[in-house]
């Protein structure tokens, strides 16, 4: 089976069933694990190259609707009739669906519950780790800064946030992604802040840059110095990847509840550099 994956969440979903062989092409962004880095890409998600998806005649595409715009992938798949499955997960539940359905679409039933099954107790198991925790830390997380977007009730980093001992501010609002300002950040007065900026590196983001925001030196996680700079690879894309994210996070907030972060999968088994 030849597959194209136009999505980085996608690409890891496939890596975890151990479909790599399959992979032809992937999306500019795909950058996990490091063996799709060698592959042909055909463009960033958001303005793939149809034409060039069309002339590999893949058996099977990987398409995603997870960020606004991507439905114009959808369209042309269907207007060159491509063969693809879309995800468009929200939860950690629906990426446990995504891994069953994709080894459903592969043929590899047994491997990706095997996955699942394994995914599921490691929530489990942080989740018994967070019991423990009298008071949760409020958390604010930042995709985007200006202006400003932020994950709402519906989105798999609050989940994140309670397995790891804390609660996600705009939890309270149900929705997958917030349009919101740095005024309605200072009323919910978070004490951690996550700064996760969509498409920008760890090295590029500077902290103290909340300190100029007005009003904010006022909230508690300012006041502190709880302002933490994590890696959009492990917290912003949608795949089992999350459960390396959140080892990372539960560590960080809670060392005396949850094991030291040691950059081993709890999937894989192995060590990963965050952004191999």
């Amino acid at each position: 089976m030849r597959i194209i994956s136009i999505c980085p969440s996608n690409t890891e979903l496939l890596a975890y069933l151990g479909g790599l062989e399959n992979l032809i092409a992937v999306d500019d962004y795909s950058d996990w694990p490091r063996a799709v880095h060698s592959l042909p890409k055909v463009g960033p998600d958001l303005k793939i190259d149809m034409d060039a998806v069309e002339a590999m005649n893949p058996d099977l595409v990987l398409a995603s609707l997870s960020v606004p715009g991507m439905e114009r992938n959808i369209a042309e798949l269907q207007k060159r009739r491509i063969p693809y499955i879309v995800f468009q997960p929200n939860s950690l539940n629906d990426i446990a669906s995504d891994l069953l359905l994709l080894g459903e679409a592969m043929h590899k039933k047994e491997q990706a519950q095997k996955i699942v099954t394994r995914y599921q107790a490691f929530i489990h198991h942080y989740k018994q780790l967070a019991k423990k925790i009298e008071t949760p830390i409020s958390l604010y997380w930042e995709w985007w800064p200006k202006p400003v977007f932020t994950p709402g009730g519906a989105n798999w980093l609050t989940e994140i946030s309670v397995l790891a001992g804390g609660t996600n501010v705009f939890a309270d609002i149900e929705a997958a992604n917030i349009q919101t300002d740095w005024n309605e950040v200072k009323k919910r007065n978070p004490e951690h802040i996550c700064l996760v900026w969509v498409g920008v590196r760890t090295e590029k983001i500077d902290p103290t840059i909340v300190n100029k925001r007005p009003g904010w030196s006022e909230i508690q996680a300012v006041k502190a110095g709880r302002i933490s700079v994590l890696e959009e690879s492990l917290f912003c894309r949608p795949s089992p990847r999350l459960l390396l994210g959140l080892k990372k996070l539960a560590a960080l907030l809670h060392p005396d509840i949850f094991p030291e972060y040691d950059h081993i999968d709890p999937l894989l088994h192995e060590k990963r550099q965050s952004h191999c």
